[in-house]
């Protein structure tokens, strides 16, 4: 079985206002029923934070991304320090369940299975706004419904497993999409390019979503307002003009195409089925889901119209 071979986690940090965060997400990494080789922290761009959690956490890997300003580079540190056989991400602000990584792992009994993913519950802050669907629960980084178990084109980066020597055909994550404290807007899909393209280099590699892998992912209040939504909704679609650009329009959006076809279809229509029956909720989520379309297909729109006239895109984030 894989859960014989090592497993090096890598959690990426940047801010001290996530001090207690970080420190939860290493202690459930800690609690793991299968404890990994080593725990890396990949500070970005922070020295005062790094010299902190250095003396704090002195048995970890505590290092300083070498690489461009952001997550990509925090995370492609930590598997240029890695040794396990498998790299295992988790967000700096989440909290795995204890058999985690006992489930990713055992998912790799096949060869042809490069990369596993699991699943992310939004741990609310504050309780779930009525209005907001669970098909965009991908807007604060977690699993969103209509995300089935097995076979899946890419990844979620917070939650997210891959064979150790995938970098080593593949390159590592691309640094001109994702997140950085350095600009605006909440980007993503750094994941997505890096999973396309792995898979486009080892024709027959497969990416596995294993809904037993659980994590929870803190959300907090200022990211379940509709200004938010609407922000985040808009910089997805500047984010997936980026991947179109480096894979073609075909492979980048295929999964979106499809979610946009059934699953959200299907959302909305269940939101006005609900207030049919007196749900004064199911409008106001069938609202959400439409609006969040517009804003995402706006956002593509821009970004391509950008690729298109040599203008880049934004590659990066404020919030993470």
């Amino acid at each position: 079985m894989m859960s014989t071979k090592s497993v090096s986690v890598v959690i990426c940090a940047y801010t001290e206002d996530r001090w207690d965060d970080v420190l939860a997400a290493v202690a459930s990494v800690r609690a793991q029923s299968i404890q990994p080789r080593e725990i890396i922290v990949v500070v970005d761009h922070n020295r005062r934070l790094y010299e902190r959690l250095a003396s704090a956490l002195p048995e970890l890997v505590v290092v300083e991304n070498q690489e461009q300003r952001g997550l990509s580079g925090g995370k492609n540190t930590g598997v240029s320090v890695s040794t396990g056989d498998v790299v295992a991400f988790l967000d700096d602000d989440a909290v795995a369940d204890p058999d985690w990584l006992k489930f990713l792992l055992d998912a790799y009994s096949d060869e042809a299975v490069i990369g596993v993913g699991g699943l992310t519950l939004p741990d609310w802050e504050t309780a779930r706004p009525v209005w907001w669907p669970e098909e965009f629960d991908w807007v604060v980084g977690c699993t969103f419904i209509g995300r089935e178990p097995g076979p899946v084109r890419n990844l979620l980066g917070g939650n997210a497993s891959f064979r150790r020597d995938v970098f080593g055909f593949a390159g590592g994550f691309p640094s001109h999409i994702g997140r950085s404290a350095a600009t605006r807007r909440p980007l993503g899909c750094e994941e997505t390019e890096f999973c396309i393209r792995a898979a486009g280099r080892r024709p027959g590699s497969v990416f596995l979503f294993e809904a037993r892998a659980v994590i929870w992912h803190r959300v907090p209040r200022a990211r379940s307002r509709f200004a938010y939504f609407r922000s985040r909704c808009y910089a997805e679609g500047l984010s997936k003009a980026l991947v179109t650009r480096s894979v073609g329009v075909a492979a980048g959006l295929s999964a979106e195409r499809r979610y946009t076809a059934v699953t959200l279809r299907r959302g909305v229509a269940r939101g006005l089925l609900g207030g049919a029956r007196g749900q004064a909720a199911g409008p106001a989520r069938a609202g959400a889901i439409i609006v969040g379309l517009l804003c995402a297909s706006t956002g593509y729109g821009v970004g391509a119209a950008r690729n298109r006239f040599g203008r880049p895109t934004e590659a990066g984030a404020v919030a993470r």
